[in-house]
């Protein structure tokens, strides 16, 4: 990163969670050119899926620090 990038990040972290996660989410949307109409449905369709299961009580959520640890191998 050169220092200008740098000093930006530097000022983007010491925002609330908050406004980090909107511009977060703002510069992950100008990254997408095209939007692929049939990944949007099929992620509305696996999103709606797991929340039934979670609602069903199927499955149990974990926490990140737990789920970190899986993904590590450790």
């Amino acid at each position: 990163m050169n220092p200008d990038t740098t000093k930006l990040l530097e000022d983007a972290l010491k925002l609330p969670p908050e406004a980090r996660a909107a511009l977060a989410g703002s510069l992950l949307d100008s990254l997408d050119d095209s939007l692929d109409e049939d990944s949007e449905a099929a992620w509305e369709t696996e999103i709606s899926r797991r929340l039934q299961e979670l609602d069903d009580s199927k499955t149990r959520p974990i926490p990140w620090a737990e789920a970190r640890r899986r993904i590590s191998g450790r």
